[in-house]
């Protein structure tokens, strides 16, 4: 489905809390999706492994062990379906539910990401490339990749480290995706940066927008998420016809908050044809370049 004129989108920069129970947790992310939905945003957006914290409700035995902390959580991701679906319902928003572990077709885990519209519909992706923290915890690369076929548009999704790979991201805009949402889960500042720099390169190299959304804060209780830095923003290709930077919107670094901000994408589907460059038609003058739509799964959303 085509994308409308506009989109409102708000993207959280999430603290990873420590609840006492699952009730707390339900009542955290009720509040942060009716938050949210006041904006007026259309599109809400939770980062990597915020479903992590789930983990703290179990106490310290699972909590502190990170293998009893990925098999909680992907115990949990019905359950977390059913809580996002139903706020869905009730705001009539879209939500990219916090990504967490689910279990994988064969054993170990996948890292997997829920976008939930508000008629119920859920679309699965799951994270391609493993960090090196993820190959150690027994994280392993998951179902294909999917563009989503929603009311507001061809959707992808690149969870963290696969919004680094060129390929990865041209596959989803060949497919027709003109809008990636890039959940993320770092450490330090500096691979803050390096999500960043992938979410502007991505969006320059396909004129598509790209939503970046970071847990913040630390959460010294679990092995897992303990440290965590970033800031939410959505970037477009730099052209004057859209935004002289590429950014339509960015965060304060670290600092817990919805960050809101509209992509206009009657402009942006004019890039492509009458814009200051040709970047997505000019991919093809690349030497080696081969067709990679053909790679991607589409699933109707709506």
């Amino acid at each position: 489905m085509a994308a409308p004129r506009q989109l409102k989108v708000a993207s959280a920069q999430y603290p990873i809390g420590e609840p006492k129970d699952l009730a707390e947790w339900e009542a955290k992310i009720t509040a942060w999706v009716a938050d949210g939905a006041a904006t007026g945003a259309q599109l809400l957006v939770f980062p990597e492994y915020a479903a992590i914290e789930q983990a703290a409700a179990y106490g310290p035995a699972v909590s502190g062990d990170l293998q009893a902390t990925l098999t909680a959580v992907a115990d949990l991701a019905g359950h977390r379906e059913d809580l996002h679906a139903k706020l869905a319902r009730q705001h009539n928003v879209h939500i990219l539910v916090g990504s967490g572990p689910a279990r994988a077709e064969k054993a170990g885990f996948v890292n997997r990401a829920q976008l939930v519209t508000p008629s119920g519909r859920i679309g699965l992706q799951d994270k391609q490339i493993m960090t090196p923290f993820e190959r150690d915890w027994g994280v392993t690369a998951g179902g294909p990749l999917r563009v989503f076929d929603t009311a507001l548009g061809r959707v992808g999704i690149a969870i963290c480290y696969d919004s680094e790979f060129p390929l990865l991201v041209r596959a989803l805009a060949e497919a027709g995706a003109d809008l990636l949402l890039v959940p993320s889960c770092t450490e330090r500042v500096s691979g803050f940066h390096r999500i960043r720099a992938g979410a502007a390169a991505r969006a320059l190299e396909n004129q598509i927008a790209v939503v970046t959304s970071p847990t913040v804060g630390d959460a010294l209780w679990s092995p897992a998420v303990d440290r965590n830095a970033g800031a939410a923003g959505i970037f477009v290709p730099p052209d004057a016809l859209l935004s002289d930077t590429g950014v339509v919107v960015e965060g304060t670094l670290n600092e817990p908050a919805w960050v809101t901000g509209t992509i206009d994408f009657a402009r942006l589907r004019k890039l492509r044809t009458s814009g200051e460059m040709r970047n997505y038609a000019d991919w093809n003058a690349q030497r080696g370049v081969i067709p990679l739509a053909s790679a991607v799964e589409i699933v109707p959303l709506i």
